[in-house]
């Protein structure tokens, strides 16, 4: 029988705590906080707890979170680096990743040497006696793929710092070891549906993303809505891609649609998808009237922003290139469309058609910005001055569309 007093008794609650959360949903933050704050409960002296871990992420290669006790936690994220920065290859939790150990522990109190590892002597001196250090593997070795802690790719490193003046007792490291695995299975749980949020919202869009994950996953399954569609375009892009190397090209393409996404979704737009050098972007706001205005406030902050990119790149030295943009109203068909095994969440309909007619006539109107009547009607009254450039018969809509611009008057 299992003395009620005894590390794996004390451990249960937690276990429990720990096994709840994670069937739940608990963020990173949420269950790493809550270990440490039972860690405590049971008695454990933690002055310091910190994980790492690798991250699947556009921008940051991992994340970490470090609590103190009376101060909490706090998130932190690493960008990509070619080569390990020297803080990280002088840490314990890389020995631990690249060399043949499976867990470090320095008592910080019984050595008059300073440690080899530098965040153990700052440790020492804000008052850490005792240190433990260790990490879960979340690959699975196989016969073909056997464990090897220096190739892992996947998992969680962890550290343990104590203040109490004997350090961490036996006890207390039979605690953390105990219940090391289900907090382990948890982190994953959470790591998973993490990196399923920010992979859908960057490789689909911020709507489509969350739409897809909240179930909307059946091809032909469709949604019709007013929304207004902005179709962006680099212009003479084509003959730059021809004469500037590869690199240099996506540079370029990546400084201007940058300024594009972060234009669309200031102004509570969404990405639908990049086309080459151009982009479609949707605007479904509210009402219609809230949509147009959103759009033609998207489309005034591109002026200012695209017009800064360009004085910027100039004065680098570095080639510019100008764009137009598209905007116009009405009913799309937005959801999955292909087949069962490739599916695309995207927009169709007549004013998707129309807004790629309007586009066409940038260059025989001169004008960088067209807005369909559609747009102007919908967004009367706002506070951008629309100009009327015409009534023009477009290819495959059978009535007269009256096409604007926007009127910003120089500074």
């Amino acid at each position: 029988m299992t003395k009620p007093d005894s590390p794996t008794a004390k451990s249960h609650d937690l276990i429990d705590w720990l096994v709840t959360r994670g069937l739940e949903g608990a963020d990173k933050e949420e269950l790493l906080d809550g270990y440490c704050n039972q860690l405590v409960d049971l008695g454990v002296p933690l002055m310091r707890f910190h994980a790492a871990q690798p991250a699947l992420h556009p921008v940051y290669g991992g994340t970490g979170y470090s609590w103190y006790k009376g101060q909490g936690g706090d998130f932190q994220t690493f960008e990509y680096s070619e080569e390990p920065s020297e803080v990280w290859t002088q840490s314990p939790l890389y020995v631990i990743l690249n060399e043949d150990v499976d867990a470090i522990r320095e008592r910080l109190v019984d050595q008059n040497e300073p440690s080899r590892f530098p965040l153990l002597n700052e440790l020492r001196e804000n008052g850490a006696t005792d240190y433990f250090a260790t990490g879960i593997s979340f690959d699975v070795p196989s016969q073909t793929n056997p464990y090897d802690a220096k190739m892992a790719i996947d998992g969680v490193l962890m550290s343990w710092a104590s203040y109490a003046p004997e350090g961490f007792r036996d006890d207390d490291l039979e605690v953390i070891e105990t219940v090391l695995p289900h907090l382990g299975l948890a982190l994953k749980s959470a790591s998973n549906a993490r990196v399923s949020k920010d992979l859908m919202r960057v490789y689909l869009g911020r709507d489509a993303g969350q739409r897809v994950l909240s179930g909307e996953i059946r091809r032909g399954s469709l949604q019709q809505i007013d929304a207004v569609i902005w179709n962006f375009d680099l212009e003479g892009f084509t003959s730059l891609s021809e004469e500037l190397p590869g690199i240099e090209v996506i540079d370029i393409l990546n400084d201007y649609l940058a300024v594009v996404v972060d234009v669309v979704h200031q102004c509570d737009g969404n990405i639908l998808k990049f086309m080459g050098d151009g982009v479609m972007a949707m605007f479904d706001v509210g009402e219609i009237d809230a949509d147009a205005r959103a759009a033609l406030a998207a489309a005034t902050m591109l002026q200012e922003r695209m017009a800064e990119l360009n004085a910027k790149r100039k004065e680098n030295g570095q080639p510019v290139s100008n764009y137009t943009l598209a905007l116009h109203a009405g009913e799309i068909l937005y959801g999955n469309i292909g087949a069962d095994s490739r599916l695309d969440f995207t927009v169709i309909g007549p004013a998707v058609n129309q807004t790629s007619r309007i586009a066409g006539m940038h260059r025989s109107l001169g004008q960088r910005i067209l807005i369909s009547d559609d747009v102007a009607r919908a967004a009367h009254p706002c506070d951008h001055e629309l100009i009327s450039v015409g009534r023009y018969m477009l290819r495959g809509v059978p009535e007269p569309k009256e096409l604007f611009t926007v009127y910003s008057p120089a500074k």
